[in-house]
């Protein structure tokens, strides 16, 4: 596969839930895993069934619904592998999904959930770096509070210490967060790869 049909199976997920309403298709790659956890790896079925007329996908699942053409009818699939396999992306996008995603969609220094923003630990104004080891996931009161004040001088503590997060722990991370909609023929391919508690 030519390497600008690799990226297009990276990067064009969807991530706008509009286009997800009706009959989105998860895309694995070759080896039977999620090409993406964070956005999960969906198309929309027009998508789906794109790939497989032009021989690039296999469909694994399908949903009851058919569509047609001048020629045939076929069920929309709902979920669809890769026939080449597509070497993962290991470094992870410095994004405020990802953050949130990271950080588990909570306030580093209260826990709270929702409403989200992001702060920088020590602040721009004290020379401090928008990056992955300096900002983290917060509320808005929390983030007023700590205004461009030091840590220690704010009187609000890290839940943890900010890091940059593996491939592997955003797949941990997008595993937990699953988007809102999860159709039944996915849940195996979404969690095979689990290790089951004794």
């Amino acid at each position: 596969m030519p390497q600008h049909d690799q990226i297009d199976f990276r990067t064009q997920f969807v991530r706008e839930p509009a286009a997800l309403k009706h009959f989105p298709a998860l895309v694995l790659n070759a080896d039977f895993r999620p090409l993406s956890y964070y956005p999960l790896s969906l198309w929309p079925w027009q998508e789906a069934v794109k790939a497989v007329f032009l021989d690039r996908v296999s469909i694994i699942a399908e949903y009851d619904e058919v569509v047609r053409s001048q020629r045939e009818a076929i069920r929309i699939p709902s979920v669809v592998v890769l026939k080449d396999y597509v070497k993962p992306q290991k470094r992870v996008a410095f994004t405020r999904f990802n953050l949130f995603l990271r950080d588990e969609f909570c306030c580093q220094y209260c826990g709270a959930k929702g409403d989200l923003t992001f702060d920088h630990v020590v602040p721009r104004s004290r020379g401090g770096v928008t990056s992955w080891e300096n900002v983290v996931a917060a509320c808005s009161p929390c983030n007023l509070r700590k205004a461009n004040r030091s840590l220690k001088n704010s009187g609000l503590h890290l839940a943890r210490q900010p890091r940059r997060p593996s491939s592997e722990d955003m797949h941990a991370s997008g595993r937990r967060f699953p988007p809102n909609h999860l159709h039944e023929s996915w849940i195996d391919y979404l969690y095979w790869d689990v290790e089951l508690e004794s």
